[in-house]
């Protein structure tokens, strides 16, 4: 393409944007439901923008993420010619040079990709996975374009609160980039399928590396039952609650132990075949560094503990905030939080709910977590919402407590007053054990400037005014001894000019010194009077 048909291309692309947004009326602001119509009216690309952005709950008002969430990329699929047209072009050489045979009716179509199942020349079954041919390009231009309508947005003085869609769309379209590079997601399944080794109920699809390129990702076909599909689960005699369990664990050592998760785990993701859980679409995935899986630890100890202080603490120890915290505030905040939650049993808690109001109330103190826990926080929700699908008896907080305070598997089945009487104790070592930590974390908070006294005075009108007027008077008797002090230095000096042998500056400074303290003594005077 040319450069004037890229512009030409660019220029009715616009035109088509600016409709969308008139015939939306987006003059009149931004609403969650008004924004999903008019990222389905710009089309696939834009609906993939939405996706992404419904995870971002530390950027978008929780409002707006729960409707993107709803948001759906399936699209219109390719014709079979274009597939083979993307895979030559790939390879340098014809499909049929590397396949046996392509079924031609794809399996699944998105905005990005489709699907198509396949066989390699050793007969061995596959799934083809191909990218639409120009979608990069056509992304990068709808992101130019998209920026260039969001000026707009300053300049009619549209109101959209306090949405930054400028950082948005550049968190969104660095994310897209990384899903569009199937060597990238090759890459990721082999380091999920290292890291769960071990784990004998957990497989991940093998990857045909010699034929993955960054368009072109070819894997293993997984001839499974979709979790979600109850009926034909119960009919192969699979037992759902055990499913869930083991569903919860491994996604709680992604989390926890790995430090990289999936990061949307919906049903159409997940598969069951002999007897194992497959993890499926790892395009989009999560990342928690070691620093941030220990903070998390504690925020979970400390929520299932309900311990105001401990989350707190975790809190402050965040390099994400800000601004001052209002410690008062903060802390009666988080025991509202916990309150909420105080006469629950552990069973009956929501990881996924609580994560996100936890957000709400950091992100009105100004405190960001770390960004991996934003995902998380969509990813978790969407696990509990699997798990009350297939296996409602099965709790995710449940696990990964006991997960995080050191309990097996094995253990999952004990009685609850066994759980809080482990997690008790585990508690008071943790106290214990932690004095000197958070001796440390004090020093360090009082480094930082963040360390102060917080003295909650009720009904403190008098007596704060009383301080500010004995601030003021100590204040004018400093200045008062100051003009003294100095008027009687500049009596010792030659300066000119001087009245009856004196300077004038000094007389001046004697004069004010005068004034201020015979202020002062009139105000004690009459505040004396005034107490009698």
């Amino acid at each position: 393409m040319t450069q004037t048909e890229v512009k030409l291309s660019s220029v009715a692309r616009l035109k088509e944007m600016v409709t969308a947004l008139k015939r939306h009326g987006i003059i009149h602001g931004v609403s969650p439901a008004k924004l999903k119509f008019i990222l389905e009216d710009l089309g696939p690309t834009y609906v993939k923008l939405g996706q992404i952005m419904s995870m971002r709950t530390d950027m978008l008002p929780k409002s707006y993420c729960n409707e993107l969430a709803e948001l759906r990329t399936d699209v219109k699929p390719m014709i079979y010619e274009e597939v083979l047209q993307v895979i030559a072009s790939e390879y340098g050489f014809a499909a049929e040079e590397a396949f046996q045979e392509i079924d031609p009716v794809c399996i699944g179509s998105a905005s990005i990709a489709q699907v198509h199942k396949a066989v390699l020349k050793d007969g061995k079954v596959v799934v083809l996975k191909v990218q639409r041919p120009g979608i990069y390009q056509m992304m990068e231009r709808d992101i130019q374009l998209l920026k260039k309508a969001i000026s707009l947005i300053k300049v009619l003085n549209i109101n959209v609160g306090d949405i930054d869609f400028r950082m948005f769309i550049d968190e969104m379209w660095a994310t897209a980039q990384q899903e569009m590079n199937f060597i990238a997601e090759a890459n990721y399944i082999k380091e999920f399928t290292d890291l769960n080794a071990g784990v004998k109920y957990i497989a991940f699809p093998l990857i045909e590396r010699q034929l993955c390129t960054p368009r072109v990702l070819v894997m293993e076909y997984i001839d499974g039952v979709q979790i979600d599909n109850l009926d034909k689960l119960h009919a192969l005699g699979y037992d759902l609650n055990e499913i869930g369990i083991k569903l919860a664990e491994n996604y709680v050592k992604q989390i926890v132990d790995d430090g990289l998760f999936h990061a949307d785990p919906h049903p159409g993701n997940i598969f069951i075949r002999d007897g194992k859980i497959v993890w499926l679409d790892l395009g989009m995935v999560g990342k928690i560094n070691n620093r941030d899986r220990l903070m998390l630890k504690k925020i979970i100890l400390a929520i299932v503990q309900h311990d105001i202080e401990g989350l707190k603490e975790v809190f402050l120890l965040l390099d994400t905030i800000k601004g001052r915290v209002n410690h008062t505030r903060l802390y009666e905040d988080i025991e509202s939080l916990l309150a909420r939650y105080g006469d629950l049993d552990l069973s009956e808690l929501h990881f996924g709910q609580i994560l996100e109001e936890v957000k709400e109330v950091l992100n009105f103190h100004q405190i960001s977590l770390p960004t991996g826990f934003t995902i998380l926080g969509r990813g978790v929700i969407t696990i509990e919402g699997v798990l009350a699908v297939c296996c409602p008896k099965v709790n995710f907080i449940q696990i990964m407590a006991n997960h995080v305070s050191g309990k097996f598997l094995s253990e999952l089945d004990a009685r609850q007053e066994l759980v809080s009487a482990g997690l008790s104790l585990y508690g008071f070592t943790k106290n214990s054990l932690e004095l000197p930590v958070q001796f440390s974390n004090i020093l360090k908070m009082a480094m930082r400037g963040q360390a102060k006294i917080n003295i909650d005075l009720s009904s403190a009108d008098e007596p704060v005014r009383q301080a500010d007027m004995i601030m003021d008077k100590l204040v004018l008797s400093i200045l008062s001894a100051a003009f003294l002090i100095g008027a009687s230095l500049v009596c010792m000096t030659s300066i000119t000019p001087r009245l009856l042998g004196i300077p004038v500056i000094s007389l001046i400074g004697y004069l004010i010194a005068l004034l201020m303290a015979g202020w002062l003594t009139a105000k004690i005077i009459r505040n004396r009077r005034k107490r009698r």
